[in-house]
């Protein structure tokens, strides 16, 4: 039987979601936990990587088990227990067997946080960065990116992917009352590193060290060298996966990213 977890986790600890060899990964901790507490080897299935630093307000994994959990409320309080305080588990639903976590994701959402002043409280999970930005500049850049499908000039070299085509539904950046600077961007799929070398694109345009078309120029250039440089990891959040609603819809908004 097959079963969806939703979860969150805290990536400062971590060489990302995927298992590495020699280095602590979120899948292999979890992996660890469920196999004690279903006490059999379990496998997970994670709607995608993240990279090393960087988290997850809401994530989704799949994983198959022989029998059925019969309470899933009591199933997710003892697994938490197992857990170390940076991975929650909120919800284990029981789905089709042919659902897939990674497969059947449908959109995935970022957000990005940046803080404009020091704060010790936040450091693992915001860039800190003083430096003056024109958030409207950032807006105008951003919002060109709904115009494009090939963002080879935001993927990480040598990645391997099978295509660097993504349809990207948002795009925006919005300010907290302290100045927080958030941008959130949603697409049915991302590449490898595409978000962080956005962030950091955009950044530039804020700063005035480019214009809003000399950005455009950068995205139709398909040349990672145009880009800027990689915003910094722990101010990465992904934020939300979705699934055709036959397959699963979501249990929890009660996660949020800070």
């Amino acid at each position: 039987m097959r079963y969806f977890l939703e979860l969150t986790y805290k990536g400062t600890s971590y060489n990302g979601w995927q298992i590495q060899n020699n280095a602590p990964s979120v899948q292999q901790t979890l992996q660890e936990a469920l196999s004690t507490l279903l006490r059999c080897p379990i496998q997970v299935v994670g709607a995608g990587r993240t990279d090393t630093g960087v988290h997850a307000a809401y994530y989704v994994t799949h994983f198959d088990v022989g029998d059925s959990i019969p309470d899933t409320s009591a199933f997710t309080y003892h697994l938490n227990r197992l857990l170390p305080a940076d991975i929650a588990v909120f919800s284990a639903t029981h789905v089709p067997d042919e659902a897939h976590a990674r497969f059947d994701a449908v959109a995935r959402e970022y957000t990005y946080h940046i803080l404009p002043y020091k704060n010790p409280f936040r450091q693992e999970t915001t860039w800190q960065y003083s430096v003056p930005l024109d958030g409207q500049k950032m807006n105008e850049a951003a919002a060109l990116l709904l115009d494009y499908k090939d963002f080879t000039t935001f993927s990480k070299l040598h990645s391997n992917n099978k295509t660097n085509l993504c349809r990207i539904e948002q795009a925006i950046w919005t300010q907290e009352e302290d100045g927080e600077l958030i941008f959130t961007i949603r697409a049915d799929r991302f590449l490898r590193n595409m978000v962080r070398s956005i962030v950091g694109t955009l950044v530039e345009v804020g700063r005035g060290k480019r214009d809003v078309t000399d950005f455009r120029a950068a995205i139709e250039s398909l040349d990672r060298s145009r880009a800027g440089s990689s915003a910094p990891a722990q101010g990465l959040f992904l934020s939300d996966v979705r699934y055709p609603e036959h397959l699963f819809i979501r249990k929890t908004n009660l996660i949020r990213s800070i």
